[in-house]
């Protein structure tokens, strides 16, 4: 096949489609030989993907025997490491390595907070693993010679201490160094007695030590050669000798094939191109390469630059879109790939941003279209794996009722069967908790629930009974092995899933997400041994770590035209229209990951890859992706939050290109900018109205008077003062506003349990001025708060607070029972309004009798206490059950005189405000009251919006309802006849 000696390398230049030009480079050197020569060769591949992409296209030419397609790492296992021990997996690694960062957390606290456990285990394996690769034994870190002041590398060296063990020679290795091990033994071999077939290693790159040990070994073969994708042989030799230093040139594209090239002691024109095919737009190539020379770069632009000629043949199927938004981005590149279906082209956008895949995705169904998505979808984000997620956070915990509903309204729950009952059921048990809570609902209350709802709902009781036991297994419990928290947890979910019913195969393995699913949950069980002992919550965040490790991808389901590739897959095929999306800062390239343990100039030193080198990498993709037939480079200007920076790439091309005005630079980039506006117009067209909209009116619906409410609280008359819609919703509509699914500490609970212990208090008859009255009153609150609020921080802020008003209240209240007697404490009272039908209903916090029986209304208030000008205008709540005493609301007190009526605030600024009974007459309140309610009955007046409200910016529960911003307080109201 080689009749020239090696080492022997050769390259693909970018934007050729690597497979196909790798099997026409294959059929040129094969032409003429037997069939079964095919079948001698061996070509080692970095992915499974491009390993799949050279197989089809394979496939698709002429009909002849097939190499064998190997990927690299299957060296690792090759029969001359047959007593090697076997590579360790990466998951029993990390689990190892977590049970040994705890231990020594256990023996000194101080080094890290338990909570970094895993973060910790993690960075320690990826370390051990470039150490591995590199072939970096510990001797060589601790061997740093580091200046530490501040004590934090004597701290590291505790932790890299941890890895000695698996450098020793009978230590179990990890892939990487076993596939080292391995590549010096086939050295070895293969230098005594070379194959005879000939061996190819073909789209690697050599970012990993022991690839580039491997490339290395085989470009040395009598037959034996590596292709390179993306090499660049627009770079002249002066730029090749530079790329010599990693911490000057990691970040160029070619910077590890120049490493190679000086290893292999060959020159970059000794680099011929495996299948003579240049460039698929040799003018762009030079342009990109000019563009992404290492610094300094200007004076090279300056000389070289003009050598280009007119740039408009480079950039002609160039595009830029600057889009104002991600969403105008995503939509901008979906309708240039729906375009292209319809053109019968294919269409790939390339980039490492998942958010704007998923956009992507997502405009694309809007015609039907699945894009082949070569990353797929993340395990965790799959029904399965959120299912999983979800049981996995509530074991050992107490859920509240928005973590237990959102585990029933997930779409596997209850999925073996009678879906609809239990969905039926989960909305009446929602409807429970967000009125009646608790905020952490139990067994109890799931069955007591179901005792409520048996009359109308016969068979509730099973699955009361199904979920009652799932809440009495997910209670809190302490630490476990590793292996019976995914014992229990799959069993967990299982149950989760099946509901009440006995289901052989539970819907949550089903489907290509629950394979992926339980193939991950079996590795787990798997190495589960050599996890250790872990709490609840340790295990929650080990299991989410574990299931990101995976991903869910249907090679069926996608379009074979409109593609989604991350960096490392598109190298392994081309496409005729290539998209650079997200091209900014951090995207492209990413940011650079931070090692906790060695910083730039260490890892240097002691031989490990710079974090520079992933942004090389980075780059070399770029360049391959740009050199497409036709390429767009997309960007939003902005995120929701912040202006973006433009990825280094981009701006280093467009300077290069404003810089050369007499090759056509600026216009070149004004046509590139204006093909991209085009089609950012084409796809704010998508989201504009074809008709605009009318503005809501401001609402004042006016009902009939026999629909008009005919019940009415006090409380509720400052609210048809102020907002009359609020009380049309509520009590015409009947659409009580839904308390918060996640029950609060909030006022309302906060008044409730004062109010109670205060009722509680002054009903066991203990004197105010005696001197267990504060104790008392206090051990009082203590206990309501115990039994009715379920949080302990607030109980013993509201405990606080309460110890600090008390002894005033305590001085106020010996004053109150000189004048008169506590009697009667949360009262209801109503009373018909003469000649309209409506009941006014109260309830009165406490009343007090005098000796002359007459009344004192008391009114507790934890918030704010309104002033006697506020009670004369609006809020006539006291006023108001006052003039109902007096007039026999209160039941059995009859019709009674009322002395006086006070607010007791007992909120950050304690204070009694007595309402203005010296001021306004009773009877006039009451007349008043009759003339309002009068009023409200008249048909032709409406329940208008936000008529008088204390501040603008406050929000009412009904203000989406009158689609409260459509207008404002200056629009005029548009009554509404309702029939």
């Amino acid at each position: 096949m080689f009749a020239s000696p090696g080492p022997r390398l050769f390259g693909l230049p970018p934007g050729t489609d690597f497979a196909t030009e790798m099997l026409r480079g294959l059929a040129q050197r094969l032409d003429g030989q037997p069939p079964e020569a095919w079948a001698r060769v061996t070509v080692y591949v970095p992915t499974r993907r491009m390993q799949r992409r050279l197989r089809e296209a394979f496939d698709s030419g002429a009909a002849r025997m097939v190499p064998r397609i190997r990927l690299v790492s299957d060296v690792a296992l090759d029969p001359i490491g047959a007593d090697l021990p076997a590579p360790v997996p990466a998951l029993r690694r990390r689990l190892e390595l977590s049970q040994l960062v705890a231990a020594l957390l256990a023996q000194e606290p101080g080094l890290a907070p338990r909570a970094r456990l895993f973060d910790l285990s993690d960075s320690l394996a990826d370390l051990m693993e470039e150490m591995q690769g590199e072939g970096v034994p510990p001797s060589a870190i601790a061997a740093l010679g580091v200046e530490d002041m501040s004590g934090h590398w004597e701290r590291s060296l505790r932790f890299l201490r941890i890895l000695e063990p698996w450098f020793e020679a009978e230590g179990a290795p990890d892939g990487d160094a076993r596939m080292r091990r391995v590549v010096e033994r086939l050295e070895r071999a293969w230098l005594a007695d070379p194959p005879a077939d000939p061996i190819l290693v073909a789209g690697a790159t050599g970012s990993r030590g022991a690839t580039m040990r491997l490339m290395e070994v085989v470009a040395r073969l009598p037959q034996g050669a590596v292709v390179l994708p993306g090499f660049d042989p627009d770079l002249p030799p002066p730029i090749w000798e530079r790329l010599d230093s990693p911490l000057t040139g990691e970040d160029h594209p070619q910077f590890l094939y120049a490493g190679l090239l000086r290893r292999l002691g060959l020159a970059p024109g000794e680099v011929p191109s495996w299948s003579g095919a240049g460039p698929p737009c040799p003018p762009r190539a030079r342009l990109v390469s000019l563009a992404m020379r290492p610094p300094p770069v200007t004076d090279q632009w300056l000389t070289e630059g003009p050598s280009l000629g007119d740039l408009a043949p480079a950039c002609g199927r160039l595009t830029l879109i600057e889009a104002p938004s991600p969403r105008l981005e995503a939509e901008a590149i979906a309708l240039r790939m729906r375009e292209a279906i319809a053109e019968g082209r294919t269409c790939a956008l390339v980039t490492p941003d998942r958010t704007l895949t998923r956009a992507v995705a997502a405009t694309l169904d809007r015609w039907g279209v699945a894009p082949d998505d070569s990353a797929g979808e993340p395990l965790p984000l799959s029904p399965p794996g959120r299912l999983l997620r979800q049981v996995a956070d509530l074991r050992g915990a107490r859920p509240s009722g928005e973590s237990l509903l959102s585990l029933l309204k997930h779409p596997l729950c209850h999925a073996g069967g009678d879906r609809g009952a239990h969905l039926r059921r989960t909305h009446a048990l929602e409807l429970q908790l967000r009125r009646k809570g608790p905020p952490q609902p139990d067994a109890r209350t799931i069955r007591a629930f179901a005792e409520g709802q048996a009359g109308h709902d016969p068979a509730v009781a099973p699955w009361a009974d199904w979920l009652a036991d799932l809440l009495d297994r997910l209670r809190p419990r302490g630490d476990l092995p590793l292996a019976e928290h995914v014992a229990d947890h799959l069993a967990l979910a299982e149950a989760a899933t099946t509901g009440p019913h006995e289901v052989p195969h539970p819907a949550l393995w089903q489907e290509a997400a629950g394979r992926e699913a339980r193939r991950v949950c079996e590795q787990l069980v798997r190495h589960a041994d050599a996890g250790g002992r872990l709490s609840p919550r340790d295990y929650a965040a080990l299991f989410d770590g574990v299931l990101g490790t995976a991903e869910v991808r249907d090679r069926d389901r996608g379009h074979p035209q409109a593609l989604i590739w991350g960096p490392l897959e598109a190298r392994a095929q081309g496409a005729d229209l290539v998209i650079l999306g997200g091209m900014n800062e951090g995207v492209w390239p990413p940011a650079a990951a931070t090692d906790p343990w060695l910083n730039r100039r260490m890892r240097g030193t002691a031989g490990l890859p710079l974090p520079e080198r992933r942004i090389g990498q980075a780059a070399l993709d770029y360049t391959l992706a740009l050199g497409a037939p036709e390429a767009w480079i997309t960007r939003a200007v902005r995120t929701d939050e912040a202006p973006t920076v433009p990825s280094r790439w981009l701006n280093r091309l467009l300077n290069l290109m404003e810089g050369l005005p007499g090759q056509g630079g600026p216009e070149a980039i004004a046509a590139m900018r204006a093909r991209g506006r085009g089609w950012l117009a084409r796809a704010a067209a998508l989201s504009r109205p074809a008709a605009c909209q009318e503005a809501a009116p401001r609402p004042s619906p006016r009902p009939p008077a026999a629909h008009r409410p005919r019940r009415i609280s006090v409380t509720a008359l400052d609210r048809l003062r102020r907002d009359p819609y609020s009380v049309y919703a509520e009590t015409i509509l009947r659409l009580p506003a839904l308390d918060p699914l996640t029950a609060e500490p909030d006022a309302p609970l906060r008044g409730t349990v004062m109010h109670k212990a205060l009722e509680r208090f002054i009903g066991a008859g203990v004197p105010p001025d005696g001197p267990e009255a504060l104790p008392r009153l206090l051990q009082t609150a203590s206990e309501v708060f115990e039994s009715d609020c379920a949080w302990p921080v607030m109980r013993r802020l509201w405990l606080a607070h309460l110890a600090r008003v008390a002894p005033e209240f305590l001085r106020d209240e010996i004053g109150r029972r000189v004048r008169a007697t506590p009697s009667l404490f949360e009262t209801k009272g109503e009373i018909e309004v003469p000649g309209l039908g409506i009941t006014l209903v109260a309830k009165a916090d406490r009343i007090d009798l005098t000796p002359d029986r007459r009344a004192v209304i008391l009114d507790y208030k934890t918030g704010q206490v309104p002033t006697e000008k506020q009670q004369k205008l609006f809020a006539k709540q006291l006023l108001l059950m006052a003039a109902m005493a007096e007039r026999g609301a209160f039941g059995a007190l009859g019709a009674i005189r009322v002395a006086e009526a006070a607010f007791v605030g007992l909120g950050s600024t304690p204070k009694v405000v007595p309402a203005p009974l010296q001021d306004v007459s009773l009877d006039e309140v009451w007349d008043e009251l009759q003339v309002l309610l009068r009023a409200w009955m008249d048909p032709a007046r409406g329940f208008s919006s936000r008529m008088i409200v204390e501040r603008e910016a406050e929000d009412g529960p009904y203000d989406h309802l009158a689609r409260f911003g459509e207008w404002d307080h200056t629009t005029p109201v548009t009554p509404e006849d309702m029939v």
